[in-house]
């Protein structure tokens, strides 16, 4: 039974966290699929890249309001999907090479199998091929196993065929039709991809609106976008799964009463779950929270000594910008235990690659007022500022929530053209204390671009 200084579990961005500083430390690293993580191979490196394509599919639906007329002539599946997959394929690859065989990893030992936890710090391996378990023991662990596509117990369902994230962008054909189940960013985000590329999508939601972890704001004007392009269901129980003549039907129960949806594909997009579950991290005496993620304190340590976790197995963010942080949070204590560092969650933001885009920091509105804070609000219209002219833009609207005894901003949302790089000075803002007045006349805003969207939302505060 080998026993290791370190090991680690996951090649996401746990595979970050060695470098030649563990150089006299005995390591290994235990991987179940492939190397890279969900960011890398199922999430939002190739899903980011489908959306870019998409975007550029979709932009002779709106050429003609400047006086351009254009046609899309043919959406060439199998070579968008080759061109991603042909870049992401050969680095995973690469990472997995490099740490087998790479010299600068002759100390680093690699398991390619499912862990498990069966005792205190000890961690059994199991391997497809057939080879006998092993089990490993070390003084200290790293949780980097992320999660994985939640899939409901619907009836029917095991009997027809469906994806999930992780296999709807490796389709052979582009369907005809498709029906996603689910209503947040995983779905919003794959139904502006394959409406794009000429998909009838239907959205089939339990909830009565889409995005609705959003600021209640922006959830509310991207379902009234979502509608105009999609077959959006809101208010709907899926009843049962059955195969039908084209593929799959769904059998829903609404405010009218039944109905039916049929589609060539079915993508399931209700959430992810940690992994923990497959680790059995109870085993080894780790504590997890209801929804299962594991409970980390602001070292990103778990009540086991020794034991870290970081990313989506831990992180209710479940965002690969967080699981770096907690990557680097937790490098830094394994490698000095007596000054640790404390991982920063404060202004945590996140985007939405649909169209059009949203991107959030802090607390929304219904947050603010559930929690008793005090706050003003003001909302700027992209339609408001010159390049809004520009881009002919009559929807989307950047949104502040701020403090109204400092000018600290509390929240910022936006909806529209790019919004994941125009939030980005406010996520500035709000990490380094700088107060919305100061912000807006402190510095020249280069006019006329897209960032006097937050000029002008700054000045709009009632402060």
């Amino acid at each position: 039974m080998p026993h290791y200084d370190l090991v680690i579990v996951g090649t996401g961005s746990g595979n970050s966290i060695l470098d030649p500083r563990f150089a006299g430390w005995k390591t290994a690293i235990v991987e179940k699929g492939v190397f890279g993580g969900t960011c890398l191979n199922v999430g939002c490196i190739p899903t980011k890249m489908f959306v870019h394509a998409a975007d550029v599919a979709a932009t002779p639906s709106v050429s003609s309001r400047f006086g351009v007329d254009e046609t899309l002539d043919k959406v060439r599946w199998t070579d968008v999907r080759d061109r991603i997959f042909g870049r992401i394929d050969p680095i995973a690859e690469g990472g997995r090479e490099y740490r087998k065989n790479h010299e600068d990893n002759a100390g680093v030992t690699v398991y390619e199998g499912q862990g498990r936890f069966t005792g205190h710090k000890e961690l059994t391996v199991s391997f497809a091929d057939g080879r006998p378990d092993e089990v490993v023991t070390a003084d200290r662990f790293v949780l980097a196993a992320g999660g994985r596509p939640v899939v409901p117990d619907l009836p029917g369902l095991e009997d027809v065929r469906y994806h999930t994230s992780d296999t709807v962008m490796r389709l052979d054909v582009l369907p005809a039709r498709m029906v996603i189940v689910g209503s947040g960013f995983i779905a919003a985000e794959f139904a502006h991809v394959f409406r794009s590329f000429g998909v009838e999508v239907t959205m089939v939601a339990r909830s009565g609106a889409l995005l609705r972890s959003e600021d209640f704001d922006l959830s509310k004007r991207f379902t009234e976008l979502a509608e105009r392009r999609f077959d959006v269901r809101l208010n709907r129980k899926t009843v049962r799964v059955r195969p039908s003549g084209t593929g799959v039907a769904l059998e829903l129960e609404g405010p009218g009463g039944a109905e039916t949806v049929e589609a060539d594909e079915l993508l399931i997009a209700v959430g992810r779950r940690p992994n923990t579950d497959l680790l059995d991290v109870a085993a080894t005496g780790v504590t997890t929270t209801e929804s299962g993620h594991v409970v980390v304190d602001d070292h990103q340590e778990t009540v086991v000594e020794g034991i870290y976790a970081l990313g989506d197995i831990s992180s209710p963010y479940e965002l690969k910008h967080v699981a770096n942080h907690e990557a680097r949070v937790v490098q830094h204590n394994l490698l000095n235990p007596d000054s640790p560092m404390t991982a920063d969650h404060r202004f945590v933001p996140h985007a939405v690659f649909t169209s059009p885009q949203i991107a959030s920091v802090g607390l929304t509105e219904q947050e603010a007022r559930a929690r008793g804070v005090e706050y003003v609000t003001s909302t700027q219209d992209y339609a408001g500022i010159a390049y809004g002219w520009a881009m002919e833009d009559t929807s989307g609207f950047a949104k502040l929530l701020a403090d109204p005894s400092t000018g600290q901003l509390i929240g910022a949302h936006i909806i529209g053209p790019q919004a994941s790089t125009v939030i980005q000075p406010l996520i500035q803002a709000m990490s380094f204390g700088l107060d919305a007045k100061s912000m807006a006349r402190g510095q020249y805003w280069i006019h006329p671009a897209m960032p006097e969207l937050i000029e002008n939302a700054l000045l709009n505060l009632p402060l």
